[in-house]
């Protein structure tokens, strides 16, 4: 018997057939249209995904390490078509998302270089400028003149072409400190948050302080404003972030004027440094002592140039500049000094005759006083004499430098012991040593000595002399070198990494004391420096 259901199927089954083809189609329709309109729809789904990610990722730190293939969200299912051409449109987008972040994220071209400037009570500076007239009591020298242009001094007019341009100035090479807070002031890394900075600046001018109480006063006014000083900076909160560590000033004058080492009258100086709070800090000036938080930097000197350009320009004539003297010599004897070896020096410098030129600075003389003069001597000189003075350094060093003069030196301390961010450690590049440690070794000829040194050794010395020329100016603040750097930015570049390293000491838990302050007994000796030539 047959099934009454699929008889009936059976009887009616073209009809059934067409029924379920109809069906067919009209899924198939149905399924092609959503597909379009997915393509429509799916970007903008993706796009809300994405911000809503992005979203949730500046809430959150960049951990890594949490994500995994479970983390991440299915794409929901569609043609294959549609999810190639959606990863493809989402990938662009992040891809301009991560260069939009990335310029928002640049590297902070101050990070680590930023200083803060103490905002010191003006009779630690801006006084002592208004008092010019009384910074050379005891002289007939007034030091007002000097401080015109931001302490450059007044422009030096060149008549007879010795010099170049209008970048030289009567500069004193007392001034330093003042200068120096000029240029402080255009730095471009400066900050009124002292929490980022690296390195505190304090503007004290110390130099001149000294120099109005140098003479006929006793050692209670001479170290009044160095007690003053310090008492304000450590009430800063500053102050206790590293103990001082982080703080360094500018000294136009050597170091050792504010190392006296007693408390009699008699003595020289004030006891700046020695000062508890004082130890503490860095200084840098025209000549360091043998402590390790002193520093040297060059002396000013009268070429300040405002642009790279006039540098250049200074060098290319110094390389093509006729010589006509071996050697040269400016200064005077030191009678008063037992073991000078500056009476030498002159005595074989004039019975060279032609081959040595001397210009007498000896007291009286005003040769040595314009710059015009020392720069026309200087110039004309393959090499140029720098014995001790009063002190270990002169400014004569960074003048020869300048003329493309290679120095003569006869003592460590004059030079190699001191401008170690400035000048070449290996010192055979730029300069001749004689090992002469006082009149009891004198056992030279200098002339037959400097006519020893070979042409081509004459040569590449001058080069490199030439080659130093913009690391020992002090480029005028009122505009910016571009692609050299001046005195002034290898000085702080210097104080930055000194202050960084005491950082890291103390982030490995190590005392940032040890050593910090300590004389170095050796430090101008002459075995580091071998035996000469």
């Amino acid at each position: 018997m047959e099934n009454p259901i699929t008889s009936k199927c059976c009887n009616n089954q073209p009809w059934f057939v067409l029924l379920v083809f109809s069906v067919f189609c009209l899924e198939l329709l149905c399924f092609d249209y959503s597909a379009l309109t997915g393509r429509k729809t799916g970007v903008t789904t993706l796009d809300s995904n994405h911000e809503n990610a992005i979203s949730t990722q500046n809430s959150l730190s960049h951990d890594f390490t949490e994500i995994s293939n479970d983390s991440i969200s299915q794409l929901p299912d569609s043609p294959p078509v549609n999810i190639l051409v959606n990863r493809t449109d989402e990938a662009n987008k992040m891809a301009d998302k991560e260069e939009e972040l990335k310029g928002e994220t640049e590297v902070d071209s101050c990070l680590g270089r930023y200083i803060f400037v103490h905002d010191l009570p003006i009779r630690f500076n801006k006084d002592l400028v208004k008092n010019c007239r009384l910074l050379t009591r005891g002289t007939d020298k007034n030091m007002c003149l000097y401080l015109e242009n931001l302490g450059f001094g007044p422009q030096i007019e060149n008549p007879e072409n010795v010099l170049l341009n209008n970048s030289w100035f009567l500069t004193n090479q007392f001034l330093l400190e003042v200068m120096f807070y000029n240029k402080m002031k255009m730095y471009e890394c400066l900050t009124n948050d002292s929490s980022v900075a690296s390195a505190v600046f304090v503007p004290f001018y110390a130099g001149l302080d000294m120099s109005m109480y140098l003479w006929g006063f006793n050692i209670s006014v001479r170290d009044s404003a160095s007690l003053g000083l310090v008492k304000w900076l450590a009430d800063k909160p500053e102050w206790k972030r590293m103990w001082g560590r982080d703080h360094f000033l500018v000294a136009g004058r050597i170091a050792w004027d504010f190392r006296r080492q007693t408390d009699n009258e008699s003595d020289w100086g004030s006891k700046l440094r020695f000062l508890p709070e004082s130890k503490n800090m860095s200084m840098l000036s025209i000549e360091s002592s043998s402590w390790n938080n002193d520093y040297a930097i060059p002396y000013p000197t009268c070429f300040h140039p405002s642009k790279d350009g006039e540098i250049f320009q200074w060098q290319d004539r110094m390389r093509r500049q006729e010589r006509h003297y071996l050697f040269t010599f400016a200064g005077a004897p030191r009678p008063e000094y037992q073991n000078s070896i500056r009476g030498k020096i002159i005595d074989q410098c004039l019975a060279s005759k032609n081959q040595c030129k001397l210009l007498d600075c000896n007291y009286g003389a005003t040769n040595c006083d314009n710059p015009v003069n020392v720069m026309r001597v200087f110039q004309s000189s393959i090499f140029c004499l720098q014995p001790p003075g009063d002190s270990y350094t002169r400014r004569s060093i960074f003048d020869s430098i300048l003329a493309g003069c290679i120095p003569v030196f006869f003592h460590p301390g004059t030079a190699y012991a001191q401008y170690k961010w400035h000048l070449p450690k290996n010192h055979t590049k730029y300069s001749v040593y004689i090992a002469v440690k006082d009149l009891s070794e004198w056992k030279i000829n200098l002339n037959e000595t400097l006519l020893g040194i070979s042409e081509d050794k004459i040569l590449a010395l001058r080069e490199e002399v030439i080659r130093l020329i913009p690391r020992v100016v002090y480029a005028d603040p009122r505009s910016r070198l571009e692609t050299l750097e001046d005195a002034f930015d290898l000085a702080i570049k210097g104080i930055l990494e000194r202050i960084e390293s005491v950082r890291n000491m103390i982030r490995e838990g190590k005392d940032p004391s040890v050593g910090f302050a300590d004389g170095d007994d050796y430090k101008y000796t002459f075995s580091l420096y071998g035996n000469g030539i």
